[in-house]
């Protein structure tokens, strides 16, 4: 069976879905989500095969949601959508198929077809990403939209990944990978990115460390191993 999630604003919409991908046989729907946020949350823990991805969505639409999501982990996709127009952009985005709402069951068999032939042949999805200009974070229960050049540093700890801006953290469901591939922030540490933008001061420290300063106060730390790499990325 294969892992699919489906992901769609429309309740009604992910239901009918999941019937169709249901009667195939060919498929175990292993979760449903209704915005990218949550999307972006249920392929990091439930690593789905093949996502049946809505285009038009409030916010943060389909598209942009690729962007968010880490190479390494990228499903096999397949774009929903109900305009003729947003078909056409899904293939020169080159996902693996589309399928126009409503959907019809002759046609999802194609998109069957082409599921099961890629996973054969074990093709790990490639599919062209925008660069992140928001990422999408949690804060007092509500999601926020932070602007990437507006972030000093992110962090990955045992509580998740933090952004910070101006001092404040705020929790995102990005892996740091994701972050790193498509943000400015540049990489200092094993579990560091700084937005050069945002560094006041590097403090070069005995053992061959070293710690910055950011613009809010805050102190981010180089590893030895990144030192080099690190300062020839600011020109030093």
């Amino acid at each position: 069976m294969i892992r699919a999630l489906i992901i769609d604003d429309e309740i009604h919409a992910r239901n009918e879905l999941e019937k169709l991908l249901d009667a195939t046989g060919a498929f175990s729907i292993v979760g449903k989500c209704a915005n990218a946020v949550e999307g972006v949350k249920a392929i990091n823990r439930l690593r789905p095969q093949v996502v049946f991805l809505d285009i038009q969505m409030p916010v943060i639409d389909g598209f942009e949601m690729l962007g968010m999501i880490d190479r390494e982990i990228m499903p096999l996709v397949v774009f929903i959508t109900a305009y003729d127009e947003y078909a056409v952009r899904a293939f020169e985005e080159k996902t693996l198929d589309y399928l126009l709402k409503p959907v019809a069951a002759e046609r999802l068999s194609v998109t069957v077809e082409k599921v099961r032939d890629h996973l054969q042949k074990r093709e790990h999805p490639a599919y062209p990403t925008p660069e992140l200009t928001r990422i999408p974070c949690v804060k007092g229960g509500n999601i926020k939209l932070v602007p990437s050049d507006a972030v000093e540093y992110a962090v990955c700890s045992p509580a998740g990944v933090h952004v910070y801006v101006a001092g404040e953290p705020y929790f995102t469901d990005l892996t740091l990978k994701a972050i790193e591939e498509r943000t400015p922030l540049t990489r200092c540490h094993r579990k560091y990115l700084v937005n050069l933008g945002a560094i006041e001061e590097i403090r070069l420290q005995e053992g061959g460390g070293a710690e910055l300063r950011t613009r809010s106060g805050a102190t981010v730390p180089v590893s030895r191993r990144l030192l080099r790499e690190f300062k020839r990325t600011v020109g030093l």
